[in-house]
């Protein structure tokens, strides 16, 4: 058993303190022998206190129990009902429902549980409704309907409230035995608790959630004034919002309904009340200016408030309103400036950044002196926003830039991690392309930099930058010394990468070219490989005379094709009069290249960008760009618009087969586009007129566009044939597609590698190919998943439960439900504690449309290994939510 940690002495000098838990080190084994004093004849209520909170403890922080240890807890703590001590009975309560006793073993406890449901102790009573409706089943409901709906109408609200979040739990399991106690929660609306009326509210809207009519006339007879607990008229607010956004706004009289009621509640004595209105008066839909006024109003008093609280909501609503009137929250800027010295960080993160959106160009300098000694007090997740917001404003007034690259200039030679130097460099680069002016100054601040730098991958961009941008500066010979240096003190890759800025300084300017020489000299001597090769490759080219110019040049053009693939064709190419032609080489990523380009590395963050992790993809270019670039090079493609999304490989032949193919499934807002992916593994045969036919008969909403073949496709040379559909615009459209490979089939002499003159035709069946909705969810993870979380609309929530069957374990399960729905898992919640009896996953995504979704699954397994799972999701639409379960559905 491991030791317990001894409590820190006060005067220790340690800064978590205040993070010290008593229970640190205690071991499951260990408090499983305590809990044998349940069955001690005469109870120790304060000791069996103290166990039973150990054990919940354990249970919190993901332990697991066996079966057979569950079920002796269990038993054990059945006994305590015997014990008359009120603080011992509401532990009692707490351990049964997290222990979540079987069927079988529930009936042991319901005798006991229906008592106190009928006790003269309220605290009781509420208690054992909690309890009871948390681990029975619908049979046992039924007979207990007829208390429940009693304790919702019951005097004491402690009961009545606990009866109305029983409810709530319920309806998503027994929604006919609750939708039964409508006229009783119709009556706790009237309560005049603050706490009933709020549950009550709640759970009479879940009830008529799927009945617009039925919702429009509850939040009708509510704005007249029924509602007297804040937090009711909160909800209340919230649901008024949602009937706005679904009622049409009065095109002759602009007047929009239920717009009073919520300007009506900006004077209420109440701060939530007030906020909420505000908050919900700026989510509607086409807000005019007029209709804004008296919410930023408020919220600029809220601003000077002497409550934190008050003051992160009011700027962070103020941040989002920002975005799209930016003219409007102006008139706070005075006040947000106020709060860049705020204590709370977070606040003063968001009044920087909405100052940024909303200052002019006059308050650029004074903005900039108030962010330098702010920057230095807040977490990396911060600076990236605050420089992002920076780089923004910048493009904004592009006279300013000397002010803003010097502020980027001094932050990045400060401390931080690799996203937020990142952050800055792509800042830096995005300006010296959009500005001109701006050019010179950003290569000397990178110059700079790069000195200190620690990250391999930003060295190399710089480098790459530095041999694009330097030459055409007014005094270029003053960057070969910054790259010459990197040459001498850095490692492998970033040496290789100084090389190549090198010659092309001295390709492109003759006056530099001695100089470059006898650098380029110098690196021959280097002990790596890839950096002497490059000096020698560069040193022939340059040194021939201006007759190879064309040659020399491409030589530092950016490969558009994959290495591998550049090499086998390089490979089969055979010497003769006709020339090697680069525009023949396949453009297609390989499954298996892609493969290791997703592996993950196990070197440290100064190994970003290291030639192995780089050569599956075309120099330059991420997945995600070669695919668009492949795709931009068929005309009939371009009037598609943007790529959302491009699918992983899908096999759709057997392995050892003589043509293997595979698809890649590119979605677009109103297209889909199949990429067939060929290879001719036959020697001895070339295949030419190379086509996908594909039947869309089980694929109703898609229709045939275009199609694209092959023309040639040697023996182990990959091809791509494409064929384009139309869907309806940001559906998501699903169906089979049948696939035939269609060809002709030529002799070849593998002697001479001549093909013969005559051919024939030829057809291979290939596997269907699915889209699904899944296809239309691209992996987008949050940095907060919380955070993230609730500033998403909780009226776009939908959860419910489904049944996934047998599995070994949860680990599976987890692992099938993320591959079904094609999302990112945040924060590492994608892998399970072993023997875990209950686990808690974090996805994250954007639905096509650009449409932020976000998903908590919460997975259970019983001593049979049928697993359970609860699917909660928000997104920025009702439908995604929607179309996220009818996913999991459909699976």
């Amino acid at each position: 058993m491991a030791l317990i940690q001894p409590a820190p002495k006060k005067d220790d000098d340690r800064e978590d303190d205040s993070e010290y838990s008593p229970f640190y080190g205690i071991e499951k084994g260990a408090v499983l022998q305590e809990a044998r004093v349940f069955n001690d004849p005469q109870l120790d209520a304060r000791r069996c206190a103290q166990v039973i909170t150990k054990l919940l403890y354990l249970i919190n922080q993901g332990e697991t129990f066996t079966k057979t240890e569950a079920t002796e807890v269990f038993f054990a703590v059945t006994k305590l009902f015997q014990s008359k001590e009120v603080g011992l009975r509401r532990m009692v309560y707490l351990i049964i429902k997290e222990i979540s006793p079987t069927s079988d073993e529930v009936i042991i406890v319901t005798s006991s549980l229906m008592k106190d449901m009928n006790s003269k102790t309220d605290l009781y009573r509420a208690n054992a409704i909690r309890v009871l409706c948390g681990i029975t089943d619908g049979s046992l409901l039924g007979q207990i309907e007829r208390y429940l709906k009693q304790a919702v109408v019951d005097k004491n609200p402690v009961v009545s409230s606990a009866a109305l979040v029983s409810g709530i739990h319920l309806l998503q399991s027994n929604p006919d035995i609750v939708k039964r106690w409508s006229n009783e929660v119709q009556e706790a609306v009237q309560s005049k608790a603050s706490l009933v009326q709020f549950h009550a509210l709640a759970l009479l809207h879940q009830i008529r959630q799927n009945d617009r009519l039925a919702i429009s006339k509850l939040v009708t007879s509510l704005t007249r004034g029924s509602v007297r607990s804040p937090l009711a008229q909160c909800l209340l607010i919230r649901y008024t919002s949602q009937v706005i956004k679904e009622s049409a706004t009065n095109t002759q009289t602009g007047d929009r309904p239920f717009y009073d009621y919520l300007e009506g509640c900006l004077r209420h004595k109440t701060e939530m009340v007030i906020f909420e209105a505000a908050r919900a008066i700026t989510e509607l839909n086409g807000v005019t200016s007029r209709e804004l006024t008296p919410a930023i109003t408020v919220l600029q008093l809220f601003l000077s408030s002497s409550k934190p609280v008050l003051r992160f909501a009011a700027v962070r609503t103020l941040n989002k309103v920002a975005m799209g009137h930016p003219l409007a929250v102006a008139n706070c800027n005075i006040d947000m400036e106020s709060l860049i010295s705020d204590q709370n960080r977070s606040i003063a993160t968001l009044a920087i950044t909405t100052l940024l959106k909303t200052g002019n160009e006059s308050s650029v300098d004074r903005l900039m002196k108030q962010i330098t000694n702010f920057m230095s007090d807040i977490a990396d997740e911060f600076k990236v926003v605050v420089v992002e917001a920076i780089r923004s404003l910048c493009l904004k007034f592009p006279q300013k830039y000397r002010t803003l690259m010097n502020f980027l200039s001094s932050i990045l030679r400060e401390e931080g991690g690799f996203d937020y130097k990142k952050a800055i460099v792509d800042s830096i680069l995005i300006l010296i392309k959009e500005i001109p002016e701006a050019k010179e100054s950003g290569l000397v601040h990178l110059c700079e930099f790069i000195e200190d730098c620690e990250f391999t991958y930003l060295s190399t961009q710089i480098l790459h930058l530095l041999g694009l941008e330097g030459p055409k500066t007014s005094d270029p010979s003053k960057y070969i010394r910054y790259i010459y240096n990197r040459v001498i003190l850095e490692n492998a890759t970033v040496r290789a990468s100084a090389v190549t800025a090198l010659a092309k300084f001295g390709l492109t300017i003759d006056a530099l070219r001695p100089r470059v020489l006898i650098l380029l000299n110098r690196c021959l001597y280097d002990n790596d490989d890839e950096v002497r090769d490059r000096a020698t490759l560069y040193l022939k080219t340059l040194g021939e005379d201006d007759s190879c110019k064309q040659f020399k040049e491409s030589l530092f053009e950016e490969l558009d094709v994959p290495l591998a693939n550049l090499e086998a064709s390089l490979q089969s190419y055979n010497a003769s009069e006709v020339p090697f032609d680069l525009s023949l080489v396949s453009r297609e990523i390989k499954p298996q290249q892609l493969a290791e380009k997703k592996a993950p590395s196990k070197k440290t963050g100064k190994d970003f960008g290291s030639k192995a992790a780089n050569e599956a993809l075309p120099l330059g270019t991420s997945a995600p760009d070669a695919y668009e670039k492949l795709l931009s090079s068929v005309p009939e493609f371009s009037s598609f618009g943007k790529l959302f999304k491009s699918s992983a490989p899908v096999e759709l032949t057997e392995a050892e087969t003589e043509y293997s193919v595979n698809a890649i499934k590119h979605v677009y807002l109103g297209h889909v586009i199949f990429q067939f992916n060929c290879t001719n593994t036959i020697a001895e045969q070339l295949l030419e007129k190379v086509s996908v036919v594909v039947d869309s008969g089980d694929a109703e909403e898609f229709d045939e566009v275009f199609s694209k073949h092959i023309e040639s496709l040697p023996y182990n040379v990959p091809g791509q044939a494409f064929v384009a559909f139309r869907k309806p615009e940001g559906v998501c459209s699903a169906g089979k597609f049948c696939n035939t490979l269609k060809f002709r089939v030529n002799e070849v002499d593998p002697a001479t590698g001549e093909k013969e003159d005559e051919g024939y035709e030829d057809e291979y069946q290939l596997e269907d190919l699915e889209v699904t909705a899944a296809d239309y969810i691209l992996k987008v993870g949050v940095s907060n998943f919380r955070n993230t979380w609730e500033a998403l609309d909780p009226e776009f929530e939908r959860v419910d439960e489904y049944g996934l069957g047998v599995r070994e374990n949860l680990q599976e399960a987890v692992q099938a439900v993320v591959t079904i729905l094609g999302m990112q898992p945040c924060e590492g919640t994608e892998v399970v504690a072993s023997n875990a009896r209950s686990h808690t996953s974090l996805l994250a995504g954007k639905f096509i449309g650009d449409i932020q979704v976000l998903v908590r699954l919460s997975f259970g397994i019983d001593a049979q290994k049928q697993v359970a799972m609860k699917l909660a999701v928000r997104a920025e639409d009702q439908s995604v939510s929607d179309a996220i379960h009818e996913i999991i559905a459909s699976a």
